[in-house]
């Protein structure tokens, strides 16, 4: 059973978000219709939003804690490395979650549902945002797909103690769940680098795709999607947002410089730091210009402001790398660099031309989803970013496949 205090922080968090506009009123109906505290285990690991560290909580060993966690706006952590991790300890990399209420009413928000919409959620999770929509539309036409069988299994579990029945499958979430299409809707609750085309063509013309985009060389955002009648989805820009990656996509940023003994070395005027911190256009940018490639920022552990930027492919077996090291003081910076591509050449290029273009903010980017792959735009859908770099060794499109 539930307190009266415990009750009023649950509303007390429903009145916040309603006051910034996150939780509009059929979602608020929702929201109070399906408490969160069935979706969240008596152990797990919160994550507030902000530079606050994770926590863990504890149900049996402080009950005000664990509920105070529940209802605020936080995510909460219920495994780590696919369950391998304990999930008190909160190390590990984050693989299901029951997503803070900000970002869920939010995506709701984009996603525009209404009445008896069909709609197909890629990633159960918990359990909670399947029990949500299947109050707003009805457990009919809810389906939701979970790739974890462990998560499933308590997914399941959740649900049905909510009251809700909704179809629930077990499986690969990026073949989506042909046997529903139709769908006006895809809400998808992990992030992806390409978006399968499958949730393209299983949703009607005029239905709507909200999913989590993780450029690799930009911070994630939360991208609308509408098909149109040649089945492509067209799709802009609505806020920053960070998830987990959908399980076939994952990849681990891990700096292994190969066969550094055969490395090239140059010299950049350009100062690594303007493009190691660049604006999200820039970033959006690169990720066209230079795809596949992703960045991590090494600084000097002496606190000498000296820092590296290291520049690695994300894509397996492949092995292309770069370093630029920035020395305070100096004109000009060191590069060294491996592989059948020249990465710090391609991310500079790609820098310098953003810079070329007016320095165009991330809004004014767009992705459009097709049959052979996925395409980065520029204020319209036919105003495509494709390198012209002739050295490329990768296809000129930002291919999804």
């Amino acid at each position: 059973m539930t307190s009266t205090t415990d009750r009023a922080s649950a509303q007390s968090l429903a009145d916040a978000l309603t006051a910034e506009g996150q939780l509009t009123a059929p979602w608020r109906e929702a929201y109070d219709a399906v408490p969160r505290e069935h979706f969240v285990p008596e152990v797990a690991w919160a994550v507030p939003d902000g530079p606050a560290p994770g926590y863990a909580i504890d149900r049996n060993r402080n009950a005000t804690g664990w509920w105070n966690a529940v209802h605020s706006d936080a995510s909460i952590v219920t495994q780590f490395d696919d369950g391998r991790s304990d999930v008190r300890r909160g190390r590990g990399v984050p693989t299901v979650s029951c997503s803070a209420p900000g970002i869920v009413f939010s995506t709701f928000a984009a996603l525009d549902v209404h009445d008896h919409h069909r709609v197909l959620e890629i990633g159960t999770g918990t359990g909670w945002t399947a029990s949500l929509l299947s109050h707003r539309v009805g457990e009919r036409n809810v389906v939701s797909v979970e790739v974890d069988e462990q998560a499933a299994a308590q997914a399941k579990k959740n649900v049905k103690a909510a009251g809700y029945a909704p179809c629930l499958i077990t499986g690969d979430g990026s073949d989506g769940w042909l046997d529903g299409a139709p769908y006006d809707r895809v809400h998808v609750t992990c992030a992806v680098e390409r978006l399968p085309y499958t949730w393209v063509a299983q949703a009607r013309p005029g239905g709507i795709i909200v999913a989590p985009w993780a450029p690799p060389f930009a911070q994630g955002q939360l991208v609308r999607f509408i098909v149109d009648a040649e089945g492509r989805a067209v799709g802009r820009l609505v806020r920053t947002a960070s998830y987990m990656m959908l399980r076939s996509q994952r990849y681990a940023l891990k700096w292994n410089p190969r066969h550094p003994q055969d490395a090239h070395q140059e010299r950049t005027r350009l100062d690594p730091r303007a493009v190691a911190e660049c604006p999200l256009g820039a970033g959006l940018a690169i990720t066209a210009l230079a795809p596949g490639v992703a960045k991590i920022l090494a600084p000097d552990l002496t606190d000498s402001g000296r820092c590296s930027l290291l520049l690695v492919e994300t894509g397996e077996g492949i092995g292309a790398w770069a370093a630029v090291d920035y020395v305070p003081g100096d004109p000009d910076y060191q590069v060294t660099w491996h592989g059948p591509r020249n990465l710090w050449q391609e991310v500079s290029d790609a820098y310098l031309r953003w810079i070329s273009w007016g320095q165009p903010d991330g809004e004014r980017f767009g992705l459009t989803i097709d049959e052979g792959g996925q395409e980065l735009w520029l204020d319209r859908p036919d105003c495509v970013i494709r390198s012209t770099n002739a050295g490329d060794v990768r296809a000129r499109r930002y291919h999804a496949g």
